[in-house]
């Protein structure tokens, strides 16, 4: 059962965070969560100081409903997971500055030793540029901060917008994907003072009326305006 609405207020650099609207719809597991720690993701380059990942969850909490020998020992298909494939939604009003398709969508991994061999090729793939990490994305400049909001491991062929596009919020941009440094389906979402990958620096960010589900065993709670909790699961408030 829901509280009564309430706004979790600040951010971790003490700035006005930039406000976004969930970019999906359905339940999200939350990761990485700058409300946890900043740099948010570890390291403070490409703009993701204050970026923040969703994984798509099902009824129960579960980001795959099947298991298989590759989940324990080696890679899965990314059609295996709960996000893979689902609608990723235009976060704010604004106009379509960056948009990069073509990467693939690679295997999935939830195995120990298949992550152990991934995360040593994170350097690799940072040198290869932003493509290489960030999969294929799509950057919209917001029309009320003005600043630039990037969705990130978009599902390959799936982006339906081009630069210079004017996008309203809830408009759908592309599907979840696993393409990039991405080590299962997701959307990394993150804001920035430049559109510009490579130069671009980290704004603190907070999203709009949603829901959460504590991750703690706290219940539910519907939030105006704030930022989602490491490891809680989120929906946008319904209409």
């Amino acid at each position: 059962m829901s509280r009564a609405p309430e706004v979790r207020r600040g951010s971790p650099s003490g700035r006005s965070p930039v406000l976004l609207a969930l970019p999906f719809e359905g339940r999200w597991l939350v990761q990485n969560s700058p409300a946890r720690r900043v740099p948010s993701h570890g390291v403070d380059v490409l703009g993701q100081r204050y970026a923040i990942d969703f994984t798509g969850v099902d009824e129960r909490g579960r980001t795959a409903a099947e298991w298989g020998w590759g989940t324990i020992l080696s890679t899965e298909p990314p059609e295996r997971f709960v996000g893979f494939g689902r609608s990723i939604l235009a976060p704010v009003d604004g106009v379509v500055v960056t948009v990069h398709d073509g990467e693939p969508d690679h295997e999935a991994r939830r195995s120990q030793l298949a992550l152990l061999a991934y995360v040593a090729g994170q350097a690799a793939r940072l040198r290869e540029g932003p493509a290489a990490v960030a999969g294929n994305h799509v950057i919209v400049r917001d029309r009320v901060s003005q600043a630039f909001v990037a969705l990130v491991h978009l599902q390959a062929g799936s982006l339906r917008v081009r630069p210079g596009d004017e996008v309203a919020m809830g408009e759908q941009l592309a599907r979840c994907g696993n393409s990039g440094n991405s080590t299962q389906p997701h959307v990394h979402v993150q804001a920035m003072d430049s559109g510009d990958l490579r130069v671009a620096r980290g704004l603190p960010i907070a999203f709009a009326w949603y829901r959460q589900w504590d991750p703690r065993g706290g219940g539910i709670r519907d939030v105006v305006a704030g930022l989602p909790e490491e490891s809680a699961i989120v929906a946008p408030v319904p209409e």
